[in-house]
C-alpha cells in the first residue's frame, strides 16, 4: 500500500473535467474503455454536438484514438462515427471484448481517470442533473496507477487476453490468436463498425 494522489468525482464534474478539461485537450493520445458506447453530446461554442465530431477533431490533430468497448455501440453513434471519413478511415480505432467492463480515460499517457460512467450521455456525457445517472469515479496523474490501468488496457487491445478467454466462442471478433487446442479466428469479420448499422 501507498498513498495516492487522486481527486473524486460525480455527476456533471465528470463531464466537465474528464470531457470537456481532458479528453477535448488531448494532444497525443486518448484511450477509453468502456462497457456501452452511446452518441453522448458534448458542448462545442455553445451548441451540442455527437462525440464522434469530437473525436473527429481530435484525429484531425493526429490524437492517437482507442475505443475499447464490451458491446456494438448505439445505431445514433454508429450514424455519427459512419459520417466522418476521417474516423471510418481509421481515425477512431475501435475493438471489441465482452469482457470489458471497467471505465477509465487515459489522455496523453499521463491523467486518468477510473470510475462507474460509461461513454453514454447518462454517464460521461452532458445530461442534466436530473437525468444523469448516479455514477462516481477518480482522476489522478499518478504514474503507477497509469502504468496498471495502461498495461490492462494494452493487453486487452492487443489480444493477449483473447487466446484462452472462456468467452471466445462467443465473442463477435476475437483479437489475438487461439491457445493451443482452441479454434483459431473466425476469417472475415472486420474490426471496423460495419456502416449503415
Amino acid at each position: 500500500m501507498r498513498p495516492v494522489q487522486v481527486e473524486l468525482l460525480s455527476g456533471s464534474e465528470l463531464y466537465r473535467e474528464v470531457v470537456l478539461g481532458r479528453l477535448a485537450h488531448a494532444r497525443e493520445s486518448a484511450w477509453i474503455a468502456t462497457a456501452n458506447v452511446k452518441a453522448m453530446l458534448v458542448e462545442d461554442g455553445g451548441a451540442f454536438r455527437p462525440v464522434a465530431e469530437l473525436f473527429d477533431g481530435l484525429a484531425s490533430r493526429g490524437v492517437d484514438l482507442r475505443l475499447l468497448h464490451a458491446e456494438l455501440p448505439s445505431r445514433p453513434f454508429r450514424r455519427a462515427f459512419d459520417r466522418s471519413e476521417r474516423l471510418v478511415r481509421g481515425g477512431l480505432a475501435l475493438r471489441i471484448c465482452p469482457r470489458v467492463h471497467f471505465k477509465t480515460v487515459l489522455v496523453d499517457g499521463a491523467w486518468a481517470y477510473l470510475g462507474s460512467a460509461n461513454l453514454t450521455g447518462a454517464g460521461l456525457g452532458a445530461k442534466g442533473e436530473q437525468r444523469r445517472n448516479f455514477e462516481l469515479g477518480f482522476v489522478t496523474e499518478d504514474f503507477e496507477v497509469i502504468d496498471r490501468v495502461t498495461a490492462l488496457f494494452q493487453a486487452i487491445w492487443s489480444g493477449a487476453e483473447c487466446g484462452s478467454c472462456r468467452l471466445r466462442d462467443e465473442c463477435p471478433d476475437p483479437i489475438g490468436p487461439a491457445a493451443p487446442g482452441r479454434p483459431g479466428p473466425r476469417l472475415g469479420r472486420s474490426r471496423r463498425l460495419p456502416k449503415g448499422r
